[in-house]
């Protein structure tokens, strides 16, 4: 089943496609906004990693973030594509996304997993993301650890602040 899908950086070309997408996957409140989500790609593709779906040529999902050094996960991150430090040793992870027709068959595990093991080949140490409460168990499965909520009040909501430790 995953050997349908490419797994590479977004191209610029392709914005249009992770603004839908994004608006698909999650709420308003929480959705990034189209200017955003442009800046956010012109700035720091290769912190997006894709899932292309080789038989449409479409996005099928996503993974996006924003290198830092900063100890703790902030709202700016998602509003502030300057706030990227590219020698930054941790992510933080902005969006995943997987379009619902392909839910449940292990594409949003395996663009973590990809993104994990890209980011570290890189030298990043941490990985660090928020979710709600009904998204926690899934990302233990994936290894994260819960550190408990988080300073983060993005779309008026609580979150969870999860992070995965690199080599």
């Amino acid at each position: 089943m995953l050997e349908r899908f490419e797994f590479r950086d977004i191209r610029q070309e392709e914005a249009d496609q992770a603004v839908l997408i994004e608006k698909i996957c999650f709420p308003p409140n929480e959705a990034c906004s189209e200017k955003h989500m442009k800046e956010r790609i012109g700035v720091t593709p290769e912190l997006f990693l894709v899932a292309v779906d080789k038989t449409t040529g479409k996005l099928a999902g996503f993974l996006n973030g924003i290198a830092t050094d900063e100890e703790k996960f902030r709202d700016e991150f998602f509003t502030d594509a300057s706030l990227n430090n590219p020698k930054g040793k941790k992510v933080m992870i902005l969006g995943l996304d997987v379009l619902p027709e392909y839910r449940g068959q292990g594409l949003a595990r395996e663009i973590v997993r990809c993104y994990l093991q890209r980011e570290e080949e890189k030298g990043r140490k941490e990985i660090v993301l928020t979710c709600l409460d009904e998204k926690v168990e899934m990302y233990k499965r994936f290894g994260f650890v819960d550190l408990g909520m988080s300073d983060s009040v993005w779309g008026g909501e609580e979150w969870h602040e999860m992070t995965y430790y690199l080599r």
